[in-house]
């Protein structure tokens, strides 16, 4: 454990540093035109650590991965330091862990909690039609409680439901696809973007009402095919183990850690709130802008953990296994990526005048009139692999940024952009912090997760083809 703290104190160290010998930074403006897309390999870095050192070194990523996240951040940092000044630099750092980095690891570790406190008892068997039912449940569930906490709620009932089978790497594939991503996009609780565009000005049943047919087809068409994969694996003979199950029947079914109900009623209210209660007041930190309301519902979900490990029964923990091993890595991790994906999305919001013009020529016709379709495989592709809340708004900007136009006469625009932001978050590992923790896990039950190029095959043998066929049907 000392070892993992390693990689978090050296982002403090750049921080403390840095702030030693900045002025205030207030006034550091930083102008995307004039940064050279060089400054996004350290991001670049990043991306190519998570995808290949699990591959060629696992021991060796699995001890250190905290600590190589936090030296990219330091290649990022120390030349931008150098060309921009301190000032500038102390203050993107700031930027990215006060208004960015803090409310995203504190409301998943509040879900992440919260959720691991609701223990499923009894044993469930895996059949073809009980695990696309817990899929559909999830589907459903995650744009009520996010997708990080319908995804912390089922997965371990799940894979308990499954641990006699042989092949189970497909059932947390598709629970990634539908419970960690798509099911998300039918409001503002359900996923960062939505929420995002909750605060821009985007009414709350908005998204539910312009994303419904296209979840909906996308939802159907990804069930249909995993009862079909999975009847297919279910009736070979070779499919069930000779071993017993694991799970005993004996055990009565039920839910332990029933407080957490209440809890996690409490986030999706403080969530609410913080989209809801406008007090026109802020305070500056470090240069940052942090408004009244974001710091009482980041300070309030920290106390929703606290009171949650209180008063959850040790039994649904021992139950679930719970262990902090998957929002650790989650913590660490994009902690790297939200440092060095500072000059990227500076870069794309300089729009035509940025190194990455390129993007809007790609989504706006010669007549400056946006391409649906466009915006919803480019919005799509970069949430990807960037984080696909920042680049939600990078297009939300970009399509005009006005939330009563673009709910109006922007309609499609910003259906395919929502849309793209959250059925994409899919395609990788790192598209939404929940695929990472569903992935982790699975490791920790002993299913052989694939590997980060493994499961962009899966992705781009299931969902590229489907995304192609909703982008041609919706937009």
């Amino acid at each position: 454990m000392k070892g993992h703290a390693v990689g978090v104190s050296m982002l403090l160290a750049a921080a403390l540093t840095l702030a030693a010998w900045s002025q205030p930074a207030s006034a550091a403006t930083l102008d995307g035109a004039t940064l050279s897309a060089l400054w996004g390999l350290p991001f670049a870095g990043v991306l190519l650590s998570i995808a290949v050192l699990p591959l060629i070194a696992p021991a060796f990523w699995h001890h250190h991965f905290g600590k190589i996240a936090a030296a990219w951040s330091f290649v990022f940092l120390v030349p931008f330091a150098l060309t921009f000044g301190v000032d500038v630099a102390f203050a993107k750092l700031m930027h990215a862990i006060l208004d960015e980095y803090l409310p995203f690891i504190v409301l998943l570790t509040a879900l992440y909690t919260v959720a691991g406190g609701l223990c499923v008892r009894g044993n469930l068997h895996g059949t073809p039609r009980l695990n696309t039912a817990i899929l559909a449940l999830g589907t459903v569930l995650a744009s009520v409680m996010g997708t990080t906490g319908a995804a912390m709620l089922l997965i371990r009932p799940l894979l308990r439901a499954n641990d006699n089978r042989q092949h189970v790497v497909h059932v947390v594939v598709f629970f990634i696809f539908l419970v960690a991503n798509v099911g998300g996009s039918l409001s503002p609780l359900g996923d960062p973007p939505l929420f995002l565009g909750f605060l821009e000005g985007v009414s709350f049943f908005w998204t539910t009402q312009h994303l419904l047919l296209p979840m909906l087809f996308v939802t159907g068409v990804l069930l249909g095919g995993f009862y079909a994969l999975d009847s297919y694996y279910f009736h070979r003979r070779e499919e069930r183990s000779s071993l017993p199950d694991p799970t005993p029947d004996a055990a009565p079914r039920g839910i332990d850690g029933k407080i957490n109900f209440v809890f996690l009623a409490a986030v999706i209210a403080l969530v609410l709130m913080s989209g809801l209660w406008r007090p026109q007041i802020a305070f500056d930190v470090f240069g940052t802008q942090v408004a009244l309301q974001n710091a009482v519902r980041d300070v309030a979900l920290l106390g929703v953990t606290l009171l949650s490990l209180a008063f959850t029964p040790r039994a649904a923990r021992v139950g679930n296994d719970f262990n902090w091993a998957p929002i650790e890595e989650v913590a660490k991790l994009f902690a790297g990526i939200f440092v060095t994906i500072a000059p990227v999305i500076t870069m794309l919001r300089a729009g035509e005048a940025g190194a990455f013009a390129g993007l809007v020529h790609l989504v706006n016709d010669p007549a400056g009139q946006p391409r649906d379709i466009m915006y919803f495989w480019a919005t799509g592709l970069l949430s990807s692999f960037l984080d696909n809340a920042p680049t939600y708004l990078v297009f939300f900007n970009l399509a005009g940024g006005d939330a009563q136009t673009l709910m109006t006469t922007g309609a499609t625009t910003l259906a395919a952009i929502s849309a793209g932001a959250v059925f994409m978050g899919a395609n990788t590992y790192i598209g939404n912090a929940p695929n990472f923790m569903v992935k982790a896990i699975a490791q920790s039950r002993g299913v052989r997760m694939p590997s980060f190029f493994a499961y962009l095959g899966w992705s781009g043998a299931v969902l590229l083809p489907l995304f192609a066929v909703t982008g041609w049907l919706f937009f």
